[in-house]
């Protein structure tokens, strides 16, 4: 059966079988992010560099492959800005008079959840994407297809 991707939805389009190489580079823009993880790098700066340099590469590819790369360099911005924030907070009170409170470990509590949550959803979104299968996360999805158009 053909489809006529001019008559779909974004959520359509995204439901319809790809080739196991469009899924597989699916599933690689959720790998880009592990990347400088599993090189013992663990600096999110340098994942979020990974997803970028993966994301530019594929601009041109199939929608599913877009839309994933799309997903994967989101969940990577939010988490340099948030690690960004507690990183900045940190070197304030090493190199100033402040020092550590209550609320700075909350937030330190908080940045390691997100990261350990991310890290997790990484890996069950590369799989789940790597059978084919869609799967939006719950802040990223909605922004991503505000950005990524068919």
């Amino acid at each position: 059966m053909e489809y006529n991707s001019q008559h779909m939805t974004p959520q359509e389009l995204l439901r319809q079988p790809v080739s196991e190489g469009q899924a597989e580079k699916a599933s690689n823009s959720y790998l880009m992010s592990l990347v400088a993880i599993m090189a013992g790098i663990g600096l999110p700066l340098f994942n979020m560099l990974a997803t970028l340099i993966f994301f530019l590469s594929n601009r041109k590819e199939g929608y599913f492959v877009r839309w994933h790369s799309t997903q994967a360099l989101f969940s990577q911005l939010i988490l340099v800005f948030i690690n960004s924030i507690g990183f900045y907070w940190f070197l304030s009170i090493i190199f100033s008079d402040r020092s550590f409170t209550n609320t700075f470990f909350a937030y330190l509590a908080v940045i390691l959840l997100v990261n350990l949550t991310e890290f997790v959803a990484t890996i069950i979104t590369a799989i789940k994407t790597r059978k084919n299968k869609h799967l939006e996360w719950w802040l990223v999805g909605p922004l991503t297809h505000i950005f990524c158009k068919p």
